[in-house]
């Protein structure tokens, strides 16, 4: 079970809730992906109208835990009023906390996100941050009382997948205790086994499953990924060897004159 600010969930995939073509076809993905978190964006619903509160009401029934963010946001006033904003209208001290500083690769402001985390934290929030995949960052935002890191492994929405896995294995084995969540970049269900590979605990995902031309198969097929990455994390992974090594021993083999 992964553990998040004490509430334990078995799955450990999160699925963004932008860009769907529909509500149904969200719905759906959301269904067969057997998530037990989303993330819906308060800038979003709120720019909705009416709709927001029809939107809402169609993700309690599926029965899931919301996870606010303060997507669009680009300074820590900014993100702070919409972070406490999303915890009256969503009702839940949670907040994946975005706060962007360039607008090309929407990397986060780190020096913005550390002082918001930190601003956060002291009023009762229990932030998410996404991060870069920068060791030291991840240190002040663990200071700022973050429990829980999300680090991309790629820019938003350009399904790179892992770029800098020597960074990403840093940052693992540099926090062994910390729920360590991939978020961004993922574009394909490899790259998320990949990452669960490395040992981290989840996988964010939005483009990936609603930009698919079946974003609910493709959602299933990201929860298989994650399940068996985690698994052969778990079980130990064979590392590359430089030399070839017979699988079948050569001792004792039949000598024929």
């Amino acid at each position: 079970m992964l553990d998040l600010y004490g509430v334990k969930v078995a799955s450990r995939l999160l699925l963004g809730t932008a860009r769907y073509p529909s509500p149904s076809v969200l719905a759906e993905a959301v269904k067969r992906s057997a998530t037990e978190i989303v993330t819906v964006s308060l800038r979003r619903e709120a720019a909705g109208g009416r709709s927001g509160g029809a939107f809402f009401e169609m993700i309690r029934q599926l029965g899931v835990r919301v996870l606010p963010n303060t997507a669009g946001c680009h300074g820590v006033s900014e993100a702070v009023l919409t972070a406490k904003m999303a915890r009256e209208v969503f009702q839940t001290n949670w907040i994946k906390l975005e706060v962007i500083g360039n607008h090309d690769t929407l990397q986060p402001d780190v020096f913005a996100l550390v002082e918001a985390a930190r601003i956060l934290t002291s009023e009762g929030f229990e932030v998410f941050p996404y991060t870069t995949d920068d060791l030291v960052v991840a240190e002040r935002l663990m200071e700022a009382g973050c429990k829980v890191l999300m680090p991309w492994c790629a820019p938003i929405g350009t399904a790179a997948g892992p770029l800098n896995p020597s960074a990403l294995r840093s940052i693992r084995a540099h926090f062994p205790e910390m729920p360590l969540i991939v978020d961004a970049g993922i574009g394909r269900p490899s790259h998320a086994a990949t990452v669960m590979e490395l040992g981290f605990d989840a996988v964010l995902l939005n483009t990936a499953v609603a930009g698919a031309r079946d974003p609910g198969i493709m959602a299933e097929a990201f929860a298989g990924a994650i399940d068996a990455g985690r698994q052969a994390f778990n079980a130990g992974l064979l590392e590359p060897r430089d030399m070839a090594v017979p699988s079948t021993p050569v001792i004792g083999k039949a000598v024929f004159a």
